[in-house]
């Protein structure tokens, strides 16, 4: 079952009214999308986008009863000001982004985002396009230090060369085409799990899908667009789940605070530019130790939100 992940403290950011206009860039379960209706009714609209077809199909029928009020779009959320003008939106109250992979795709062992069961080494969110995560580890040949690479700047794996040359090692043998064979790689590559609190791949795994997806390009994009279609006093509020989504998320928000930042790739420095947002929560929202409890999976979540500054 689908639970939403600091739903209290989203609607509290973006306190949806009647007759408001509301995007959720990250449909998946649909829980956030069907609150946000309820709360803005009897006329709020909203534009729901996922890459994933399958997460489109099910809020088609969750969302089905709040009838034209709720536009659905196949797409992923970089995309956003595309499909805003193709469903006639020209500005938001309010926009939510809910990062990552969702509770559907770890579950359904056929897209292969979990280590935990057998399935095809896929890891793409829209699977009607792009190379699967078995196509990425074949496109690598010799090359382990790339591999390691990646393994490094987007999963952060202190071991990253090592499990790098076994992985290539054994795709020479076979080609890798299941999640537990390359679950299976890694753990004997870094000496098995000895009491470790999380499985030996789960870094790896995180690394390799956000490769698949183009995680943080589509973050960094997705982000510039929301602010630029935010209605004035609108709020963009965005759940992360690891330091280097949040990270991404910090900065472009500081950048549109006006304040100079460091990106977290390449070192590059934005500009300084006239406000055009601020920081409802100075620091990241968490969820409740109770929330913990009823939902493990909202344990790494943090929420952050702005609001635009009226032009």
């Amino acid at each position: 079952m689908h639970i939403p992940v600091l739903l209290r403290e989203t609607l509290e950011a973006l306190q949806p009214r009647a007759g408001g206009c509301y995007l959720d860039g990250t449909l998946g379960g649909g829980g956030h999308a069907e609150e946000i209706l309820k709360a803005s009714g009897p006329d709020g609209r909203l534009l729901g986008l996922d890459r994933d077809p399958d997460a489109i199909a099910r809020c088609t029928k969750r969302l089905a009863p709040y009838g034209n009020r709720a536009v659905l779009v196949h797409s992923d959320f970089a995309s956003l000001a595309q499909a805003a003008a193709q469903a006639g939106f020209t500005a938001f109250d309010g926009i939510l982004f809910d990062l990552g992979v969702s509770s559907f795709q770890l579950d359904e062992p056929d897209r292969g985002f979990s280590f935990l069961h057998e399935g095809p080494l896929d890891m793409r969110m829209d699977c009607t396009k792009g190379r699967t995560a078995a196509d990425w580890i074949a496109g690598f040949g010799d090359d382990w230090r790339g591999l390691a690479q990646l393994l490094r700047d987007f999963g952060e794996e202190p071991q990253a060369g090592r499990i790098a040359k076994s992985i290539l090692e054994e795709q020479k043998r076979s080609p890798i085409t299941t999640t537990t064979r390359l679950a299976e790689i890694i753990e004997r590559a870094v000496g098995g799990r000895r009491g470790a609190p999380r499985h030996p791949a789960t870094c790896s795994f995180q690394a390799l899908r956000i490769a698949v997806n183009a995680e943080f390009e589509q973050i960094e994009t997705a982000l510039e667009a929301a602010i630029g279609r935010l209605a004035p006093n609108g709020v963009l509020a965005v759940i992360s789940f690891h330091s280097m989504e949040d990270r991404i998320v910090k900065h472009i928000f500081r950048e549109h605070e006006g304040k100079m930042v460091s990106l977290p790739q390449g070192g590059a420095r934005y500009e300084g530019r006239a406000p055009r947002v601020v920081r409802l929560n100075r620091h990241t929202i968490a969820p409740s130790e109770t929330e913990c409890a009823e939902n493990p999976r909202a344990r790494s979540a943090k929420l952050r939100a702005v609001r635009r500054i009226e032009d």
